[in-house]
């Protein structure tokens, strides 16, 4: 199969590209810098063909995707920067990506008859109560711009094609780029303590097993909305470091705070970011293995890992 990446230079579609290509698809990755402007860690990706795309440019995308012609597209860009999108100067820039942008790659989908894979977030809900939130949901009330403007992506993509899986997935980390991992790693070397809120209840995302499982979705027709994070119990991210600086070796104390007394955010965050997953086992896919295990993963991979 033919594979079109966008957003190569992030997080997910570094990994997204490699485990295409490991599997013996043809990849060919997007983003809108001159050249890949990835880790340069000698994986597949770093080789593969790529084209600089602009996806707000509806020519653009319309003529990238009708030339290449893929089977499947798997949309990685994105607008991430959660409190940045609250700045006026900001907000139409987070639409045009998120929402425009998205609009613009499926309706060239359309046109070549190409599957299409939109990743989007727990955002699209409102945060509260503690009730996991279902894949078919349709109470959405985003509480921050960012949330807006994926929830803008995923009706973009539900209203203009029929060939479409919209991945909901929470608390992303992976090689490529910054993550809450890599900060608090920073923040915990630099400081004998740090206040981590443990009133915001979810699970984390490893993109390298999140790869894997939209390459196997992508290989069937069992389209629709699905929840994607890794496996291991609901936590807080008071828990989640924990867990992090204990398998780091660190000593770093970690006090808990609630969000408000944290304080520090200009975008209002979800309390409740719990997915299930459960339509994932009953479609017959892998559900990505527990948090703990993808952390340790992780660790070793950015030579973290305590010895």
């Amino acid at each position: 199969m033919k594979f079109l990446v966008t957003g190569v230079g992030g997080q997910l579609g570094h990994d997204v590209m490699n485990e295409l290509i490991k599997r013996g698809h043809e990849g060919i990755g997007s983003d809108i810098a001159p050249e890949y402007s990835g880790v340069k860690d000698n994986s597949a990706v770093t080789t593969a063909p790529y084209i600089s795309l602009d996806i707000t440019d509806d020519f653009s995308v319309n003529k990238v995707i009708t030339s290449v012609n893929p089977d499947v597209v798997i949309h990685c860009a994105a607008w991430t920067a959660v409190d940045a999108a609250e700045d006026d100067e900001n907000k139409n820039k987070a639409h045009s990506i998120n929402a425009d942008g998205t609009r613009n790659i499926a309706a060239a989908c359309k046109k070549t008859d190409s599957k299409m894979i939109y990743i989007s977030t727990d955002y699209v809900f409102d945060g509260q109560g503690s009730t996991p939130w279902q894949p078919d949901c349709k109470d959405y009330k985003p509480l921050n711009v960012y949330g807006e403007t994926k929830l803008a992506g995923e009706l973009a993509v539900s209203s203009t094609i029929e060939k479409y899986f919209i991945i909901r997935i929470a608390w992303v980390f992976g090689l490529n780029g910054k993550n809450f991992i890599k900060t608090m790693l920073n923040v915990g070397k630099k400081h004998d303590e740090v206040r981590v809120v443990n009133d915001q209840i979810g699970t984390p995302t490893y993109t390298l097993d999140l790869s894997r499982l939209l390459i196997d979705m992508a290989e069937t027709d069992k389209y629709g909305y699905y929840h994607a994070t890794n496996e291991g119990g609901y936590i807080s991210w008071y828990d989640f470091t924990c867990e992090i600086y204990r398998q780091a070796g660190l000593k770093t104390k970690v006090t808990p705070v609630t969000t408000a007394e944290y304080g520090l955010s200009k975008a209002a965050r979800p309390f409740n970011s719990r997915l299930d997953k459960s339509k994932l086992v009953k479609n017959g896919f892998t559900p990505l293995p527990a948090w703990q295990d993808a952390l340790n993963r992780y660790l070793h991979e950015i030579g973290e890992l305590a010895d």
